[in-house]
């Protein structure tokens, strides 16, 4: 008599059988994962999720002293509090998600020895968890932009802000794609996580 199995392993027969599917199916482990990547970051802090506005508010104020009073950099009659906290909250989501994913064989290869699951899971775990981060920095963001006009400051909103979600989800991706790419590289070479965290600081000077 043939045994029936409940779940048949097979391996992926190319580079674009992601398997959604299956990533669906694991929803649970997902949501489960999110809650403890957003949980642990800010674990025993005083003041927990309100790190991300900070962090915001202090490295955009840096940059006014810096590029605006000391070298007199123009920002085409936007205030440059607001000119660089837009740049920052971007470029932030963006970092996160390709510094944390760069770690993600290494980081749980003990999970990953001892029980079956899609393996994109956890990396797409880390892009939602810092996705909270981002709507946190990007609400202070538009709490700025309302501060700004009760001071008088004229905005001109158009219909490009209506791709905003799309610009969010190639943030995402980008980063997911760059971050499992050093990730795998970094099983065999260490030397990338430590080229990852020093490249992202360059990157973000040269934009």
């Amino acid at each position: 008599m043939q045994e029936e199995w409940d779940e048949i392993i097979r391996p992926k027969r190319g580079i674009f059988d992601l398997r959604l599917k299956e990533i669906w199916k694991y929803r649970d482990l997902l949501s489960l994962l999110v809650r403890r990547d957003f949980v642990s970051t800010y674990k025993q802090t005083l003041l927990g999720p309100l790190w991300y506005v900070l962090q915001a508010f202090f490295t955009a104020f840096a940059f006014t002293v810096v590029f605006q009073k000391i070298f007199g950099m123009p920002t085409e009659g936007v205030p440059a509090m607001l000119f660089y906290l837009s740049g920052l909250t971007c470029w932030n989501y963006f970092s996160q998600c390709l510094t944390k994913t760069s770690n993600t064989f290494v980081g749980n290869a003990g999970i990953f020895g001892k029980v079956y699951f899609p393996r994109l899971v956890v990396p797409i775990s880390t892009v939602i968890s810092s996705l909270i981060g981002f709507g946190i920095q990007l609400l202070f963001f538009i709490g700025f932009i309302i501060f700004y006009s009760f001071l008088g400051v004229k905005f001109n909103f158009t219909t490009t802000l209506l791709i905003l979600p799309v610009l969010i989800l190639l943030l995402a991706m980008l980063g997911l794609g760059f971050g499992i790419i050093v990730s795998s590289l970094s099983i065999k070479y260490r030397d990338f996580q430590h080229i990852t965290s020093f490249g992202v600081l360059l990157l973000m000077y040269a934009t």
